[in-house]
């Protein structure tokens, strides 16, 4: 998307690396610093940056469930996190999958169906910066010895779904792609994609199955 806006991204250094600084400009910037560059070779280009890193702050995951009807203490997650970067308004990253995953009980109470296992949706919070929400989820999950059967996360917009990508045993993947007839009349297809979401990658490294929604992709923005 060519537009004003420059993405944060991710930087991370190595310890055995010499630490330089570095920042992130919009697409718009980089397309007119790169034509310049191409016509005048002795341009001379200079950039101001002001940036620090301030104290941080408490912040909180936001956790609601529907209690299974059996099995109560085996939890499936749903979830997308509530902060967003600081020049955009998150509606797609993520407000979009909190609210998918607000939905999912919404629908269950509205239609009453009643799940045999515990169904909890969650808004991750630290997912732009450190993705400390999740982490600190999947350190309470082991301390309280909870039993997460399976984490789907919402991370990539709100468009037309088309499939899920996972990060599962190849056992479990054949599961899933045992499913797609069932999908497919609603032109959801895909179930090949390896991955999932950031905010549930502690709970995979703890053996828990883990899902990421894959909607159409064509018109995402951070906004």
């Amino acid at each position: 998307m060519q537009d004003d806006n420059p993405h944060t991204g991710v930087m991370g250094y190595k310890d055995s690396l010499n630490k330089i600084p570095a920042c992130a400009i919009s697409t718009n910037g980089a397309n007119w610093l790169s034509s310049y560059l191409k016509t005048d070779k002795d341009l001379k280009f200079y950039l101001k940056m002001n940036c620090q890193t301030l104290p941080d702050e408490k912040s909180y995951n936001v956790v609601g469930e529907i209690w299974g009807s059996v099995n109560k203490d085996e939890y499936i997650v749903v979830g997308g996190h509530l902060d967003s970067w600081d020049t955009g308004k998150g509606a797609h990253d993520d407000g979009a999958g909190v609210v998918q995953s607000i939905e999912v009980l919404r629908i269950f109470k509205a239609l009453g169906i009643k799940p045999k296992r515990t169904i909890r949706a969650v808004a991750f919070m630290n997912e732009e910066n450190g993705g400390r929400g999740g982490k600190k989820y999947a350190e309470l999950a082991k301390l309280k010895n909870e039993k997460h059967i399976a984490a789907i996360e919402s991370d990539a917009g709100g468009f037309t779904p088309r499939g899920f990508s996972s990060d599962v045993t190849p056992v479990v993947k054949a599961k899933l792609k045992s499913w797609r007839p069932l999908f497919e009349p609603y032109g959801v297809y895909n179930f090949d994609r390896d991955g999932s979401g950031s905010d549930i990658g502690p709970l995979n490294d703890m053996g828990v199955p883990c899902m990421e929604l894959m909607p159409d992709s064509q018109r995402y923005s951070k906004h």
